[in-house]
């Protein structure tokens, strides 16, 4: 298994809705809104980059009101 830390940014209001889109995608095992320089953080495990990939590029982006991401792969 391949896993990543996700920083996401969304706009002002839109991050209780970002977390509830986010919790029903497959692969996404955690979810949380948090303070700091990012809004929400989650954890992602999946069986290979390719499909991390799709996760984050075709869902995780384009749910209303993310606007930037930041990920972290997890080497260890």
């Amino acid at each position: 298994m391949t896993g990543a830390y996700l920083l996401i940014n969304t706009q002002s209001g839109k991050d209780m809705d970002a977390l509830a889109k986010l919790k029903k995608i497959k692969g996404v095992s955690q979810a949380h809104i948090c303070t700091g320089l990012h809004d929400i953080i989650c954890y992602i495990e999946e069986k290979d980059l390719k499909t991390m990939g799709h996760i984050i590029l075709d869902k995780v982006r384009k749910i209303d009101g993310v606007t930037k991401t930041v990920t972290c792969i997890s080497v260890s």
